[in-house]
């Protein structure tokens, strides 16, 4: 199971507000990859990293085609083997500890 968090980053827009090409950004994703939009990402999950890597270009690309010339891309992927863990199951096994403290 693959878990991402990706965020775009537009450069050069006219306006400090980038919602416009984030929300056109995150309507790309393909409906097989699982997705969760927070307000300083989006959290990505697969069981192929292709998929990742698939929505990251796409995403990308599509900011360009309207018009941004200038995108950073930051990306954290956590790719795990030994079990099918969600984003789900982490915060879970997450606030298990938080409230136990």
């Amino acid at each position: 199971m693959v878990t991402a968090e990706i965020s775009l980053y537009p450069v050069g827009t006219d306006s400090p507000s980038l919602s416009f090409y984030i929300a056109r950004a995150v309507e790309s994703i393909d409906s097989k990859i699982k997705h969760q939009t927070t307000p300083m990402g989006t959290i990505l999950e697969s069981d192929d990293i292709q998929d990742i890597f698939d929505a990251t270009k796409t995403m990308t690309e599509i900011i360009h085609r309207l018009g941004v010339k200038r995108v950073e891309v930051i990306l954290k992927i956590d790719s795990r083997t030994d079990k099918k863990q969600t984003a789900d199951d982490k915060m879970k096994s997450l606030d298990r500890y938080l409230k136990g403290a």
